[in-house]
């Protein structure tokens, strides 16, 4: 078992406002779901591992593309979104920021006890994580956030986040069990060294290998274990920039959203009449349920689904917000009651969106589609941080 995956994020003041974080939790919820519902619990976590998915995650809903705050209000979103169907779909978020870090134990424990995997090993697991990015990793970085994601047969990640004072950064670390190494199908870049096997329990003698390998982590000069480890480091600027972004990618999801006859035949795809604005966000959305890991090397990208909180790139547009989620939680409902038709639509226009890119190779004019968002912002009552707007009312 190695870390997965690294992430060097600028720390970034203030909170996130309650009209977002209502939002967040849906959306964050409807994306696990989707993901679940298609390709199964391990393959979210396999997600989870990877700081740049992760990172891409958080701009397609809503947050600074860039922040440390990411991780804090990702968690903390997917935590309460999950939590009140957890038993149903399989996923269950321990700990968080703080004081919530120190109940992980308890919670492990009473999840262990309903869904009969070992507990106290899951515990000491946790421990080990934290301990070693923490203590053992002397790099400057103090852990104060530390969020463990189970499934019900007992498989984890692990995503946690230190600050370091002095250089007025954080750093997130990612961990995954060695059981689960990829999406599904693709490769999983993030993950590096040998396979120990599926190991449920750290205090059995058959978990020595896992055990070992914690202690050579330990062991290790802090510069070549963190070269092990799939590494996303941020830039300083807080504006998201055209070298931020494959252009090409973006360019194929503002065609599918605004040339006519491609946005025609998307909303074919998804069975659904959409305005532009709205497959936009869907296509994003959709990629982050459905890409390959290579797709989210630029995670700034995704921020063209709803904005940024902080107005970067633009402020979120609420109600393009609200009608991709309701799109998206329509389409699960529906799969639920065994009529998949909108949500396989959701991996067509992934499909499509991709075969666009491909076979057209269209680029985006960055200058002219921020000055778009920005022009239409107040139609679609876009909001940021610094509004004084009264706070509105989820739809859902």
């Amino acid at each position: 078992m190695k870390r997965s995956g690294i992430a060097d994020l600028p720390l970034h003041g203030g909170r996130v406002p309650q009209w977002l974080a209502e939002r967040m939790t849906q959306m964050g919820a409807a994306i696990t779901e989707a993901i679940v519902h298609d390709y199964g619990a391990p393959a979210f976590l396999s997600r989870l591992s990877d700081p740049f998915w992760f990172q891409a995650l958080g701009a397609v809903m809503g947050m600074d593309w860039h922040s440390s705050g990411i991780t804090t209000s990702v968690m903390g979103a997917l935590k309460r979104g999950l939590a009140p169907r957890a038993d149903e779909i399989g996923i269950y978020v321990c700990g968080g920021r703080g004081r919530s870090s120190r109940n992980t134990p308890q919670e492990l424990r009473g999840i262990a006890e309903r869904r009969g995997f070992d507990g106290e090993g899951m515990v000491r697991t946790s421990r080990l994580t934290a301990r070693v990015d923490n203590n053992a990793i002397v790099d400057g970085f103090q852990i104060y956030l530390h969020s463990f994601v189970v499934t019900s047969n007992g498989e984890w990640a692990v995503v946690q986040q230190g600050l370091n004072d002095r250089s007025g950064m954080a750093r997130r670390y990612h961990w995954h069990s060695a059981s689960v190494r990829d999406f599904v199908t693709e490769p999983h870049t993030g993950i590096v060294g040998e396979n120990q096997g599926l190991i449920m329990n750290l205090v059995d003698a058959r978990a020595k290998p896992a055990q070992t390998a914690l202690l050579d982590i330990a062991r290790e000069k802090p510069e070549r274990t963190l070269k092990a480890a799939c590494h996303l480091r941020m830039p300083d600027h807080h504006g998201v920039r055209p070298e931020n972004i494959d252009l090409k990618r973006l360019g194929a999801v503002l065609a599918v959203a605004y040339e006519r006859d491609l946005r025609q035949f998307a909303e074919l795809l998804l069975l659904e009449g959409l305005g532009p604005r709205t497959l936009q966000s869907l296509a994003l959305i959709v990629e982050v349920v459905h890409g390959a890991p290579s797709r989210f090397s630029d995670p700034a990208r995704f921020s063209f689904a709803h904005g940024g909180k902080d107005g970067h790139p633009f402020p979120v547009p609420l109600k393009t917000y609200d009608e991709s989620l309701n799109c998206l939680r329509t389409s699960i409902e529906e799969a639920r009651l065994g009529d998949r038709d909108k949500l396989d639509g959701f991996r067509r226009l992934d499909s499509f969106v991709r075969a666009v890119e491909t076979q057209l190779k269209p680029e985006a004019n960055f200058g002219a589609a921020i000055a778009h968002e920005k022009a239409i912002s107040r139609s679609l009552d876009g909001r940021s941080v610094s509004d004084n707007r009264p706070r509105q009312l989820s739809l859902f």
